[in-house]
């Protein structure tokens, strides 16, 4: 077939959805941001009557940006999730603007740069890293699996600038939660294995030489808590403290003692703890539940792609979100070193669930099946 004849069958391919998206997905979804509300207005409420606000303050700011992000959900659930494909050199060149912006202009919280202040406005531009990541490699890998090939420099440049700005404000967590899932995708897309475990293991002999001194400090105090107890131990003991409490069947909703300002931040990093206090290890098991059946329904729907960026899209962001609620969870439980990232759907954090809800269109919008319809060519 000439050249000219295949472009020409081309432009009248048109495509045929052949069902909707995955109603699973989004009953789990929906669960998980229930548990997020009343989760955010138990561990919450303490907080806002001593900032001097109403007890639904924190809940009330979570439903606004919730209604936007179910709005974003939905349009782009409509979109051809192909087109992201475009898209996606444009919207990393977005953010590594935004990310400049937050490194000369942005807000310091808790000794973080992370946040950019607009009037009433505040959100975290590296929230929205993770789906310019993942759309950068799916973009890349859909071509060449190949680490050494020059023409996706174009996409691998903007992760590594996106990266160091972000470890810059400092934020290692979300650096690593961009690791992880860049690996991921490289092993979905075929990648060397060796390569990986080569990486990783650098990466530990490195680490050292790239944490900063509070870091280093966090560690130490994650390791052995008792040696600061009113100090940087704090947060680590109360939380294991809540954990405690709860016991099997926890002290029932609303009943948590470490929300009344024991736990400095019980509605947003440390949430899991409260959780695990009022609702014991049985509450623990279904939020756990949850995002295992998040990961399984969004692996299915990588699966079952037949297109290879689609494909990598869906894991990518199926990785992305599980490990960074595997990440709060066990921080949360004194697993892992204190960081400051959310649990995806349930801490309070507008930024946050907006974009989770964005990239959880994107999946939704991958896993309807389509077909190509070719129509009569004279």
């Amino acid at each position: 077939m000439s050249r000219q004849k295949h472009n020409h069958l081309e432009n009248h391919n048109s495509e045929v959805i052949l069902s909707y998206h995955d109603s699973k997905l989004v009953f789990i979804v929906l669960f998980l941001i229930i548990t997020g509300f009343l989760a955010i207005f138990s561990a919450g409420a303490p907080k806002c009557n001593i900032q001097g606000s109403t007890s639904t303050y924190f809940v009330a700011r979570q439903f606004i940006w919730f209604i936007l992000g179910f709005i974003a959900m939905f349009i782009i659930s409509k979109m051809n999730y192909r087109a992201l494909e475009k898209l996606s050199i444009p919207f990393a060149l977005i953010i590594i603007l935004l990310l400049a912006a937050v490194h000369f202009m942005g807000t310091t919280v808790n000794g973080a740069q992370r946040w950019l202040t607009l009037g009433i406005i505040q959100f975290q531009p590296s929230e929205a890293s993770k789906l310019a990541v993942i759309m950068l490699l799916a973009s890349a890998f859909s071509k060449d699996v190949s680490l050494l090939n020059f023409r996706n420099y174009k996409y691998f440049i903007p992760i590594l600038i996106m990266i160091l700005f972000i470890f810059k404000q400092p934020n290692l967590s979300m650096v690593l939660i961009l690791l992880i899932s860049s690996m991921f995708m490289y092993f979905a897309a075929g990648g060397s294995i060796k390569l990986i475990i080569s990486t990783i293991t650098a990466g530990f002999l490195s680490l050292n030489l790239l944490l900063h001194s509070f870091q280093r400090q966090r560690i130490e105090i994650w390791l052995h808590p008792e040696t600061d107890p009113y100090g940087a131990g704090y947060n680590i003991i109360q939380a294991m403290m809540a954990f405690v409490a709860g016991g099997i069947f926890g002290e029932g909703y609303g009943n948590s003692i470490q929300k009344l300002g024991w736990l400095p931040e019980g509605h947003t990093d440390f949430i899991f703890a409260v959780f695990a206090e009022e609702f014991g290890f049985i509450g623990c098991l279904l939020v756990i539940g949850l995002f295992l059946a998040f990961l399984q329904r969004g692996l299915l729907i990588s699966n079952k792609c037949e297109d290879i960026f689609g494909k990598l899209l869906a894991a990518g962001i199926t990785i992305s979100i599980c490990i960074q609620a595997f990440i709060n969870m066990s921080v949360a439980s004194s697993m892992l070193p204190a960081t400051g990232v959310p649990m995806p759907f349930i801490s309070y954090g507008g930024t946050s669930l907006f974009i989770t809800m964005c990239m959880v269109g994107v999946l939704l919008n991958i896993s309807k099946k389509r077909i190509r319809r070719i129509s009569n060519v004279r």
